[in-house]
């Protein structure tokens, strides 16, 4: 049952009235106030009704040591959405040889990219940039009714406590907004499947609505064309070739019915008409390849150097499946795709980065935010 604007019933609201008071700092209605005008002087406070905005990306680590890794790497590998093999087959060499390991070897590419002065990832630096920039950017179009917060599919701070804090804060409705431009089952599938596990948890369900892959959304194309633009009016010699490379996934995922490798290629063709450049100026790549199986090709770490064979000497790369620079963008591109070119013959590699907290990045998304809200909230005047 979807909360209204009416008295909550009774079987909702078990808690002691002090209890809301203490885990919501927000302004709570009293009996005879609002919606509670006519409710009987026992009934529990309520906050006042709000709309949800929840920005979800993939997670973090809370720090590079081993077990705080550790922990991270086994809630994202042991996700049947990342790795569907069987767990009586999956789960014994994740326990007993990957995660003996791989939490050093990540733990330094971590340590190597982390934001030091704030002790935490750059992923999380930029996604609560984005979201204090986001909900300056709602406050403006929507008002004060509106709570902008983002949560971590994998890590802190976890989607279930960040749908338990709208809750409670009075979100009685909640738009849920993966911030991966392409859809694919291990990333909006996934963040999804953890949202509504979170409100399976909540006694009084707000209405929700999820966010649609935005990957050929206008706004979006505008501001990665932009970027490059920016990128390249710096330079005394322009790239030859800009390569657009996206995580990578099991080839098998696309014959099973995932879009995800469509909606990239899309993306890719939408940036270079969009910058009015010729098919052969930009090309499509996968990275991140893991495992044994064939994912989807050209890998980006063969590609450039199999380019730089081939005598191009000045590469640009960007990143136009992550909303944000993470370890795969700061660390892989940066440094061990940019060798793979150098090591072929290449002279002047650089990388773009992410959209991050970018004007024209906000704009963006806030104008697909404000557009899933129609019917909901009534822009200002």
């Amino acid at each position: 049952m979807s909360p209204t604007e009416t008295s909550p019933p009774k079987e909702a609201q078990m808690l002691d009235a002090s209890q809301p008071a203490r885990s919501c700092p927000h302004a709570m209605l009293q009996p005879g106030e609002g919606r509670l005008a006519h409710a009987p002087a026992d009934h529990p406070p309520v906050p006042a009704a709000r709309t949800g905005v929840l920005l979800a990306n993939l997670g973090t680590p809370d720090n590079y040591d081993y077990w705080s890794m550790r922990r991270y790497l086994n809630e994202f590998l042991s996700d049947k959405r990342v790795i569907d093999y069987p767990a009586w087959k999956w789960q014994p060499l994740l326990q007993l040889i990957i995660l003996t390991k791989r939490p050093f070897t990540s733990g330094a590419n971590y340590k190597s990219i982390w934001n030091h002065d704030k002790g935490e990832s750059p992923l999380m630096t930029i996604t609560k940039d984005q979201t204090a920039a986001i909900a300056a950017a709602m406050a403006e179009r929507l008002g004060d009714g509106v709570m902008v917060d983002f949560c971590m599919r994998y890590g802190n701070p976890s989607t279930r406590s960040k749908v338990r804090e709208m809750v409670a804060a009075g979100c009685e409705r909640i738009l849920f907004f993966p911030l991966y431009p392409q859809y694919a089952g291990a990333t909006s599938a996934t963040a999804c499947d953890q949202f509504f596990r979170a409100l399976m948890e909540e006694k009084w369900q707000p209405s929700v609505r999820t966010v649609a892959p935005y990957f050929d959304h206008p706004a979006y194309v505008a501001a990665l064309a932009q970027s490059v633009e920016r990128a390249y009016a710096g330079m005394a010699e322009k790239p030859e070739v800009l390569v657009a490379s996206y995580h990578g996934m099991p080839k098998r995922y696309l014959t099973e019915g995932d879009p995800y490798h469509c909606q990239c290629q899309k993306t890719t063709r939408l940036l270079r008409e969009r910058l009015g450049w010729s098919e052969d100026s930009i090309h499509t790549t996968f990275q991140s390849v893991f495992g044994s199986e064939e994912w989807l090709r050209p890998y980006t770490v063969e590609h450039v150097a199999e380019l730089a064979r081939k005598g191009v000497k000045r590469l640009a790369v960007i990143a136009p499946a992550f909303s944000a620079d993470c370890i795969e963008t700061l660390e892989e591109i940066n440094e061990e795709i940019c060798e793979s070119f150098e090591e072929a013959g290449g002279e002047s590699f650089t990388y773009i980065p992410c959209l991050n907290d970018d004007p024209a990045h906000i704009t963006a998304l806030s104008e697909i935010i404000g557009q899933n809200l129609e019917g909901w909230i009534t822009p200002r005047r």
